[in-house]
């Protein structure tokens, strides 16, 4: 079975590029070419560590090395920050109630999908044009086989997928939305269908052609019995709004060079 939990770089700029930088403060070492994803996440945090020195809550001495990594008071004062600027609302229970009838599917137990996939695994510097002709192709290949020919997609997955369970056949057994990443379970979970998916699913680990050979429903829980996860669900998503917004704040505040903080949402943020 894949691992879910280490996500492939995403393709880097190139090498030649100038350096990024928040207000003159270098994110990388000249010449090297960290991920975009990278990038923004040091873009962010390293408003945020402005901030803190502009508030009073790190000294102005206080320095980033080159790899992106703060310091141990850097981080302690962008912790006390966000504490100070991020303000989230409680949710109400009319709130809760109407996330509720909207999401009761996210909050079955025991619901499990049956699945294999073929991985078209998006890699450092790779050309992301030709990668989704290429998993768009295999796509078109297995749905004109789908329900015909169980060793076509088997064939294909042992062919062209960058995960271990090609080896298998793409068959990653059955599984829990807790077993896959948050942006698969969306995808597997949030249809009846079986068969081969109509659409690519994009991941953080590429494109997948993706299989469900079989589902188990679950059961429905009542509002009562899962109302904490409901709130800490909307809390959370309040939480994301707002250091969101505090970011793009910072951001129109400052000098951004080199990093496109509008392409994505931030690993900080998610």
């Amino acid at each position: 079975m894949t691992d879910f939990t280490s996500p492939t770089a995403l393709p880097t700029a190139s090498a030649n590029a100038p350096v990024a930088a928040i207000n003159g403060v270098a994110l990388h070492a000249a010449g090297a070419a960290p991920t975009a994803e990278e990038l923004r996440q040091r873009a962010c945090t390293e408003l945020l560590r402005q901030a803190a020195q502009a508030a009073g809550l790190l000294s102005p001495d206080d320095t980033v090395g080159e790899d992106g990594i703060v310091s141990e008071a850097a981080s302690d004062a962008i912790d006390q920050l966000i504490e100070q600027q991020v303000v989230v609302p409680e949710p109400t229970e009319q709130a809760c109630e109407r996330h509720y009838l909207a999401h009761a599917a996210s909050y079955r137990t025991g619901e499990k999908v049956h699945a294999r996939h073929i991985l078209f695994a998006l890699t450092q510097g790779m050309d992301v044009v030709k990668l989704r002709d290429r998993a768009e192709a295999c796509l078109l290949d297995v749905r004109c086989h789908d329900g015909s020919s169980s060793e076509g997609f088997a064939r294909s997955a042992r062919e062209f997928s960058n995960c271990p369970s090609g080896a298998d056949g793409g068959d990653l057994g059955w599984l829990t939305r807790d077993a896959v990443a948050p942006e698969l379970a969306r995808e597997l979970f949030a249809q009846t269908q079986i068969g081969v998916l109509p659409r690519l699913v994009h991941s953080r680990f590429g494109l997948h052609v993706v299989e469900i050979l079989g589902r188990e429903p679950g059961q429905d829980q009542p509002f009562t019995a899962v109302r904490g996860a409901v709130a800490m669900a909307l809390r959370q998503h309040s939480f994301v709004t707002a250091l969101r917004q505090y970011l793009q704040l910072l951001a129109g505040q400052a000098r951004v060079v080199g990093v496109d903080l509008e392409a994505a949402d931030t690993p900080l943020v998610q």
